[in-house]
């Protein structure tokens, strides 16, 4: 017995490095593919990415004259309003799962469907968004509902002055409300396992001093809850500014030269406000669109456009996710003081 037990665990040892191994193959081999797909990037996009590159419209003559400004607006517009919308919207349901709702098969059910939306493919949620948002199940058209109804055609409202299209058509809000529709479960699902994470302790004490549930919610189980919840809003928006197919059944322009607004700097932001307002009701296009597009061309020369697209796109996502990291690494080191 004394003697097979050393056999036993250099088996074991021997196993056990041999594991290791392939990891460590694994994670080296998924790097090194990573590495030359990024060099072939950079020696694609090499002297095509400028400041001419990011300050002008595309081309269709001219390769070289090929600019991603409508694509970049278009995609700054497309992630600020799907934030704006999906993340409120997932974050106060996943409360509302966790917190509020009892253990009924309706609460059961839910869940179980939200872990499954979460890996629907996306073109799925480009269909519904071109019925739903972009269509808006065609009561607008003539013979619609809102023709029975009233006896005339509704094409447009206006509200406070912003000019508001029924149906929403090829419009940025309707291509923010798509993707937001395919982000809301990632968000949900991954707001609700951070809000579990957090102790009953905390939730109990807070209680017992005489805070009411709100309270406790919002001053103690919310801030302990954050740094996992952006995990799943990084996630999220990563998928988000990266994803085409959608784009392209909600009506996203491939070829465009104007941006959402006719906004092309940052400081109409704040000067500019009847043409913030217009945007969410423009034409866009994106940068995944136009890069999708550079590629299909015949032209080679449209090739190291697309690798200059690609580059930017890359930066964006990165730039994001760096932003959203540190607000969480920011909300962390509060929790730990």
């Amino acid at each position: 017995m004394s003697k097979a037990l050393p056999a036993v665990v250099r088996s074991v040892s021997t196993r056990g490095r041999l594991f290791a191994a392939l990891c460590r193959t694994a994670i080296w081999s998924a790097v090194g593919v990573l590495a030359i797909l990024l060099a072939c990037v950079l020696w694609q996009s090499w002297g095509w990415l400028d400041l001419s590159f990011l300050t002008s419209y595309d081309s269709a003559i001219d390769p070289r004259r090929a600019g991603i400004l409508a694509g970049l607006w278009g995609s700054f517009w497309l992630m600020i309003l799907t934030m704006f919308i999906s993340v409120p919207v997932g974050i106060g349901a996943a409360i509302y799962l966790e917190e509020y709702a009892g253990d009924t098969w309706v609460t059961r059910l839910i869940r179980v469907n939200l872990a499954n939306l979460a890996g629907v493919p996306s073109i799925v949620y480009g269909i519904l968004g071109l019925t739903v948002f972009v269509r808006m199940f065609g009561i607008f058209r003539a013979g619609g509902l809102v023709q029975q109804l009233t006896g005339w055609e509704v094409v447009a409202v206006k509200v406070v002055g912003i000019r508001i299209p029924l149906p929403l058509g090829s419009a940025v809000l309707a291509g923010a409300l798509t993707l937001s529709l395919m982000i809301l479960p990632v968000i949900i699902v991954a707001a609700q396992e951070a809000l579990r994470a957090v102790p009953p302790s905390i939730r109990h004490a807070s209680l017992a001093l005489g805070a009411t549930r709100w309270q406790t919610i919002r001053h103690q189980v919310l801030p302990a809850a954050v740094p996992g919840m952006l995990t799943g809003i990084i996630l999220s928006a990563s998928r988000a500014i990266g994803e085409t197919a959608p784009l392209i059944m909600v009506g996203a322009a491939t070829f465009l030269r104007s941006t959402p607004g006719g906004i092309t700097h940052l400081t109409e932001l704040l000067t500019n406000f009847p043409s913030v307002l217009d945007a969410p009701f423009s034409e866009y296009t994106a940068m995944t669109i136009q890069v999708y597009n550079w590629v299909k061309q015949p032209s080679d020369d449209y090739r190291h456009a697309a690798a200059a697209g690609i580059l930017v796109l890359l930066i964006a996502l990165l730039s994001l996710n760096a932003l959203a990291i540190y607000v969480r690494n920011r909300f962390q080191k509060r929790l730990s003081v």
